[in-house]
């Protein structure tokens, strides 16, 4: 009764809101603003290129999103921050955890983790030396940025075919102060924790902290996690700059499993009987270290040199069919020289620069008894992953500052070595290495309006956990899997982009536009399946993968801004052919060429409307109505099932209340608002049908912060 007459509360709040939102919209209450834009044409970036540049001078899709352009929303997880991008699908998984991003169908292959597009915080990986990469560090109150590059990048990063994803810490303020920011929500959420930042003339510091706490909105779904995070930003001299980086999480998460069919139709939040027999869950301590110098030099600031250096520790317990504890330690840096000159009397820049990170550590195994670790060691092996790799990239300016021609190329290797330290004869050791080469031409055509191509190669090695090789390889009884191949593709786009300023107008006064086709060729596509239960992966033969992005955002009225996204995706398997297994042990060969891709849907659309209302100086009000569509996705690679289409209407409104150095921000909204049951996360190619996990019900959430500038 309670949550009904909080619901109903809150829709009449909504509608009071926008009666008097489009009663307001006429006046002009407050000088121009661009603080509900989530795309700045003509800021710089730095993920895009290794280098900085204006988004309109880098020669594909690259977006920037700030975080004051999120600071009503909710932020437990990544979708929270990053949901109305073109291009990008979001699988969400019980909040921030085992989060499936995938850009282009690149990334959709992962059952667990992050795969296909590279992670970054501040520049330094997230992402793994095999690539993989779980995001529980990250924390969203304190990133004041992020960079998203959608398309092929392994010409500049390891395994990052689809693109990457760049999180910034929030460095940049220019006055000290202390924050107090707490979240609460449906199913139990509480987020508490403070942020603070010092601020010098030649230092600032951030500091976090995040105690993240929630039962979860299915039995068996709890989850907690601690992150602390600080960034030490220097300047030992002009035009130098030193920084020191430290984040550490430590967490824990029960997993509810997979249902099938016949179990989601009869009741979607029920748990799996199997992982409740065996207290699935996840124990995760991750922390990180970095150096990073960086600095201008040569007569005219031509040349810029940067270094950085990082050490990671991991431990991680899990429980499914055994009880498996995994302890890595890793080590990293990167480096780059940039020199701005000539080249036949024409602007050009050169680049240069490298990488490496080496991870190792044992993994011991033990039996699971309901959960807790059986006595006698099972198995012990020791892993290690070690990626090295170098890129260089070259920009030459080909006609009167509106052309320009970018070459970039990497090569790359990654060495997998594992090690059984009981019988220490059984040994597997595989290497990939690749080189890469990327062509992109930009062109403007007006000073905020450009078109852009490229063609390129891309490499994608398989995770280490996706090396575990099983009983029908052409080599059982080795442990790493000797058949598995890299994942390879050419990758063609061509755009247009642009942000149209017409401010003598009372509507439709600016206009940004994105507008990208693609197609990708794959070779070797690592996709998962199952024997026995046990995840596995294996390559089909080739896949074609072609789309559109389309992204608008425009300022409708003043301060009433609308947002749109459309992705478009027609991924099919050129050539398939797989021996499946299933959970009778019934061997057999199928063919899948010509199915669609599981878990990408056709037909991705997101749209929003926002209005920001200045009552004074010291109060502004903030409205915001959101909708998703997504139309259904196979389950499997034989294209056994297929989901229901889903549509999510979410609400949010806020406050940001400001008196002399003190503000406070009181938020609040409604996601699902239809109380829709809907598959959130497909578990692809389970043997044994289990492929759905649903996504939250109708669930409400607040916040309240509170700000002090010293």
């Amino acid at each position: 009764m309670l949550k009904k007459q909080f619901y109903f509360l809150s829709v009449l709040l909504c509608l009071c809101n926008f009666q008097f939102v489009f009663a307001q919209i006429s006046d002009t209450l407050r000088k121009e603003t661009d603080s509900l834009r989530n795309y700045i044409i003509e800021e710089n970036v730095v993920t895009g290129t290794r280098t900085v540049k204006r988004i309109i001078d880098v020669p594909y899709s690259v977006l920037r999103v700030e975080g004051a352009q999120y600071k009503y929303e909710r932020k437990t997880s990544v979708d929270d921050v990053l949901g109305n991008i073109p291009g990008l699908f979001l699988q969400s998984r019980y909040g921030n955890h085992d989060v499936r991003i995938s850009m282009r169908g690149f990334g959709s292959r992962s059952n667990s983790g992050i795969r296909g597009v590279r992670i970054l915080l501040d520049g330094i990986p997230e992402s793994e030396p095999d690539g993989q990469t779980r995001i529980e560090a990250i924390d969203f109150q304190s990133v004041g940025k992020i960079e998203v590059v959608k398309g092929n990048a392994s010409s500049l990063y390891t395994n990052a075919p689809g693109g990457v994803i760049n999180f910034i810490n929030d460095i940049t303020f220019e006055n000290s102060f202390f924050k107090n920011f707490n979240e609460f929500g449906s199913f139990d959420l509480r987020s508490n924790g403070m942020k603070t930042g010092v601020h010098t003339a030649s230092y600032n510091f951030l500091g976090t902290y995040n105690y993240h706490n929630a039962k979860g909105y299915r039995p068996h779904s709890e989850d907690y996690w601690h992150i602390v995070n600080s960034v030490l930003e220097t300047t030992p001299a002009e035009f130098t700059h030193f920084n020191m980086y430290f984040n550490y999480v430590s967490g824990f998460i029960r997993l509810p499993g997979s249902l099938t069919k016949e179990q989601f139709d009869a009741d979607p939040f029920q748990p799996n009987v199997r992982d409740i027999a065996r207290d699935s869950k996840r124990i995760t301590k991750k922390g990180r270290v970095g150096l990073r110098f960086e600095t201008f030099f040569g007569e005219n600031r031509e040349n810029e040199l940067e270094l950085t250096a990082y050490g990671t520790m991991k431990y991680f317990e899990r429980t499914a069919k055994r009880y498996r504890i995994l302890s890595r330690d890793g080590i990293g840096a990167s480096g780059r020289f940039v020199h701005n000159g000539t080249l036949f009397n024409r602007n050009n820049e050169f680049s240069i620069g490298g990488d490496l990170f080496h991870q190792t550590g044992p993994i011991e195994e033990y039996d699971n008894i309901n959960g807790l670790k059986g006595d006698p060691l099972l198995d012990l092996f020791n892993e290690t992953i070690g990626n090295a790799g170098m890129y260089f990239q070259n920009s030459v300016n080909l006609y009167e500052e509106k052309c320009d021609l970018l070459f970039t190329g990497r090569y790359d290797k990654v060495v997998f070595d594992s090690k059984n330290q009981q019988l220490s004869a059984v040994n597997s050791t595989l290497r990939f290495e690749k080189f890469t080469p990327k062509f992109s031409l930009n062109y403007k055509l007006l000073p905020t309006v450009a078109a852009y191509t490229s063609y390129g190669f891309s490499y994608d090695t398989p995770a280490f956990n996706e090396l575990d090789n099983y009983p029908t390889s052409s080599q059982p009884t080795v442990i790493l899997n000797p058949d598995l191949q890299a994942q390879k593709s050419r990758n063609f786009e061509i755009g247009l982009k642009g942000n149209l300023l017409f401010l003598e107008r009372q509507s439709f006064r600016t206009f940004f536009f994105e507008a990208t086709f693609f197609n990708s060729k794959i070779e070797d596509e690592i996709v998962p399946f199952e024997v026995f239960g046990d995840v596995y992966y294996r390559n089909s033969a080739s896949t074609n993968r072609t789309g559109w992005e389309l992204g608008a955002e425009t300022e409708v009225l003043h301060n009433l801004q609308w947002k749109t996204a459309y992705t478009f995706s027609n991924f099919t398997y050129d050539a398939y052919t797989a021996r499946a297994v299933d959970i009778n042990g019934n061997i057999s060969d199928k063919n899948y060429s010509g199915n669609g891709v599981p878990s990408v849907p056709k037909h991705n659309i997101t749209s929003s409307l926002a209005y920001e209302h200045y009552f004074n100086e010291h109060v502004t009000g903030f409205i915001k109505g959101n909708i998703i569509s997504i139309s259904g996705m196979f389950t499997d690679d034989e294209n056994s099932e297929v989901t229901q289409n889903y549509q999510l209407l979410s609400s949010l409104a806020g406050c940001d209340v400001a008196l002399g150095n003190f503000n406070m921000i009181v938020s609040g909204g409604i996601n699902n608002m239809m109380n829709k049951t809907y598959v959130a996360f497909i578990n692809i190619n389970s043997a044994s049908k289990e492929f759905y996990e649903a996504g939250e019900p109708r669930n409400y959430f607040g916040s309240i912060n509170f700000n002090y500038n010293l």
